[in-house]
């Protein structure tokens, strides 16, 4: 069992959010921490100091991400790895790519027990991890917590929206209880296991190959706004001292690999550094929007940004749709009709989308690729035009959008699902054309 665990603890006394300087030191047991040097020759209780490192080692520091865990056993002590199971066909992208777009219906819940792992799919993607650009983006529906295993990715970061039901995330570094509105971002490399305190859980998950998430720069809107650091969260430290066989299963160039330690690897007695999980309460975003006409670009609503190698054009963007007051004068208030060089990927966690009169609906996924033309449906559209334009607020909603540079590539699994909506381009049908004098 966990030991020296406070289960509805994280760090608070400080804002935090990885990459912006702040650091952390936290230590399950008094003393674990080694003072005045991360390595020294002898630990505190001979616990075995390593180093995390999310970024190379020579990057600047503004940019360099690590931590140094102190932990009961070396994390090296392990058989090796083998396949986890064959590479399932059904993941890999369906081809060729279509630029049609694409919408979903909830996923349906498993009629067995599935846990974290096995409940994962690949529902679309670009880039490589082998590259280190672009995402893997997964659909999970669980059914049961996860028993002596854990899993990380060592292809990217998981930044993972639950969408039904809460979830128990026992890292290496402490616990994140996540619950729909929320969302955790577990780093590359760190060792999770995911309980169910509800008994089911469903949502989406957005694995980043690329530069690790931050917070977008502000720029014009000035100090305040949007995301706020202080906000993120992070677990105080938590350690397993269990000497039963547990299994290890890592995601690695796209594939599941497997192996079996003689203990429990989530052994890390004191931690320190800027590199660790966080969470984040979605209702604590401070939305920026318009108080004259015509409504912000949805970049607007950025929460967190991976930047690429082009200045100002992300490998991924993750954004929100929240709850916000709506006054702009003589405008069309909803999404307007647009082609973009960027690809969308949606979901929504609770309500209703303002664009979609219906057939978006939260567990539900829809897919826009680059430069596919889309907006509101036509319900929606004719509500808007006639709509008095008195102020108006949005309320009892959240979607969410996964943006990236590069084309999404939706699974064969995702093409051939039962819950692809065959019929989503009807919504656009009922326009009439337009009369010129």
């Amino acid at each position: 069992m966990l030991q020296k665990v406070q289960r509805n603890t994280v760090n608070a006394e400080a804002g935090y959010m990885p990459g912006f300087g702040n650091h952390f030191a936290t230590e399950a047991v008094a003393g674990a921490l080694p003072q005045g040097q991360n390595s020294p020759q002898k630990t505190p209780f001979g616990l075995y100091a390593e180093q995390l490192s999310g970024t190379a080692f020579t990057a600047p520091r503004s940019e360099n991400r690590r931590s140094w865990l102190y932990r009961l056993r070396p994390s090296a002590n392990h058989p090796p790895y083998t396949p986890y199971a064959a590479p399932r066909t059904d993941e890999q992208p369906a081809l060729p790519a279509s630029p049609n777009r694409l919408r979903w219906d909830p996923q349906p819940w498993p009629e067995t027990a599935v846990d974290f792992v096995d409940a994962m799919i690949c529902w679309a993607g670009n880039g490589s991890p082998l590259g280190q650009t672009g995402v893997g983006i997964h659909l999970y529906t669980a059914t049961a917590s996860m028993e002596r295993r854990c899993f990380y990715s060592a292809d990217g970061e998981m930044l993972i929206v639950p969408q039904e039901g809460a979830l128990d995330l026992i890292t290496e570094m402490g616990v994140i209880e996540a619950s729909p509105g929320e969302i955790a971002v577990i780093p590359r490399g760190v060792r999770f296991r995911v309980e169910l305190p509800e008994g089911k859980a469903r949502g989406y998950i957005c694995e980043n190959f690329g530069s690790p998430f931050r917070l977008p720069d502000l720029g014009p809107i000035g100090a305040n706004g949007l995301a706020n650091p202080r906000d993120f969260q992070t677990p105080v430290a938590a350690f397993e001292d269990v000497d039963e066989p547990t299994e290890v299963i890592q995601r690695y160039a796209g594939n599941l690999w497997t192996t079996a330690f003689d203990h429990s690897p989530l052994d890390v007695v004191a931690w320190h550094g800027n590199l660790a999980p966080v969470k984040y309460d979605l209702a604590r975003f401070n939305t920026i929007n318009t108080v004259s006409y015509d409504h912000p670009d949805p970049s607007i609503f950025t929460v967190l940004t991976s930047p690429s190698d082009t200045p100002g054009t992300a490998n991924c963007d993750f954004v929100i749709f929240p709850p916000r007051w709506m006054v702009a004068e003589h405008t069309f208030r909803p999404p307007w009709f647009h082609r973009n060089v960027m690809s969308e990927f949606m979901g929504l966690i609770h309500g209703a989308y303002d664009a979609k009169a219906g057939g978006f609906a939260p567990g539900g996924a829809s897919l826009h690729n680059c430069m596919s033309g889309h907006g509101p449906d036509q319900p929606s559209y004719e509500g808007a035009i006639r709509a008095e334009l008195k102020p108006h607020k949005i309320d009892n909603t959240m979607a969410f959008m996964f943006e990236t540079r590069l084309p999404i590539l939706p699974s064969v699994a995702a093409m051939q699902s039962p819950t692809c909506q065959l019929d989503y381009d009807d919504c656009w049908t009922g326009f009439a054309k337009a009369r010129l004098p």
